[in-house]
């Protein structure tokens, strides 16, 4: 009697099992470009807490511009487009909340 080795469907080989692997390897979506989305828009929508408004501003400019440089997000159009409309949303709640600062000044002119 001989004993057989389990046979693994995914490999042709039973006794190697890492030879002829042909399973496909799918990259991970990258959640930067959402990230990017939701701090933004929270930027846009704390414009009266200034701080708050400005920081959360840099960090989804920030997280966009990161998310464009990977490649997961280069190689797909909708997430390069989350990522870009994550970083206008940053510069809009960087420019909302330098707004709402200067205008208490610009209110006694």
């Amino acid at each position: 009697m001989t004993a057989t080795s389990p046979r693994n469907p995914r490999t042709a080989n039973p006794m190697n099992p890492s030879v002829d692997r042909n399973d496909t390897h799918t990259q991970q979506p990258s959640r930067l470009p959402t990230a990017s989305i939701t701090i933004g828009a929270l930027s846009i929508s704390a414009f009266w807490i200034i701080e708050l408004s400005f920081a959360l501003g840099v960090t989804a400019a920030i997280c966009g511009a990161v998310a464009t440089s990977r490649s997961t997000v280069a190689d797909s159009e909708t997430a390069s487009l989350r990522a870009l409309l994550g970083i206008v949303a940053g510069a809009t709640g960087i420019t909302i909340s330098t707004g709402a600062a200067l205008l208490p000044m610009l209110a006694k002119l």
